[in-house]
């Protein structure tokens, strides 16, 4: 009977079992360092059932009221990233997988199996959607936009001698109209290059999610205006890949940027769980 102090099972994502994978994680680390393993219904009796990638993570970090204040620790968040996706993207080397959300935990392995075994026909229809394709992400940045000021301690401008001289104040309306124009031909450059993915897509991808654009550190002074995920068949990658490359070359006053190959993250899209989660677990 569990104390409720005892260790939670994280689930970082839906594979097939096979030989092949349990070799792999054998010698493989998750989550502070713990061993990861393979969790299978006991009644799949299929040739290759339907496994949670799994590990122990202790309760006093993991549990809903810890969890909550650890969302608020970005060095705590990062490092848990970091060892879920390394997870994952080892999975996705040898096979198709299902990556689950961050922080999915259970009270123990039998929740973990309950859970599994209640979502297995969506599990299975997701990873047969997704099998022998990928991800790849797809992003516009526009540059930041030129100062109306000049810089403190730029050197000014050569004044056109047959030019009338303006006011300062009018001089900065100027300059501040130049500005907005320039800005607005960006945004129309980055309209343009969108229509263009588009296109692209329909031509390669079977799938698409838009995602929220990124913002603050994680795009610096560049503005994020397109922060999609596409999913492309295996055979059509190559392709894919060098039609996003040349479409960044026709658009230079804009910066494209592709990503990947990643693991399905945003194509799994397990269900919640149908019963309600006790204390210390998160649904997928």
């Amino acid at each position: 009977m569990s104390t409720g102090r005892e260790p939670l099972t994280y689930v970082y994502a839906v594979a097939r079992r096979t030989d092949r994978l349990a070799v792999l994680l054998a010698g493989l680390r998750g989550i502070d360092r713990a061993p990861v393993t393979l969790l299978t219904e006991a009644s799949d009796s299929s040739p290759a059932p339907l496994a949670f990638v799994t590990s122990h993570v202790p309760h006093e970090a993991f549990n809903e009221s810890a969890l909550r204040a650890h969302f608020e620790d970005l060095e705590w968040l990062e490092s848990v990233a970091r060892a879920h996706h390394e997870v994952v993207q080892a999975v996705a080397a040898e096979q198709t997988v299902l990556p689950l959300r961050m922080a999915t935990v259970y009270q123990d392995d039998d929740r973990a199996r309950q859970a599994l075994g209640e979502q297995r026909s969506t599990f299975a229809r997701r990873m047969a959607a997704v099998d022998a394709h990928t991800e790849y992400g797809v992003k516009i940045y526009l540059p930041p936009p030129a100062p109306a000021e000049p810089p403190a301690g730029a050197p000014a401008a050569e004044a056109d001698p047959a030019a009338p001289t303006a006011s300062p104040g009018k001089a900065y309306l100027q300059r501040r109209r130049v500005q907005h124009r320039a800005r607005e031909r960006t945004y129309e450059q980055a309209q343009r290059a969108a229509a263009t993915l588009d296109a692209i897509a329909a031509r390669y991808a079977v799938g698409r999610v838009r995602h929220a654009p990124q913002s603050g550190a994680l795009t610096g002074p560049q503005e994020n205006v397109l922060n999609d995920a596409y999913l492309v068949p295996d055979e059509e990658a190559r392709d894919f890949r060098a039609a996003v490359a040349q479409a960044a070359g026709d658009f230079p006053e804009i910066r494209i940027e592709i990503t990947g190959p990643w693991a399905p993250y945003s194509f799994a899209m397990p269900p919640a769980e149908s019963s309600a989660p006790t204390e210390g677990e998160r649904a997928p």
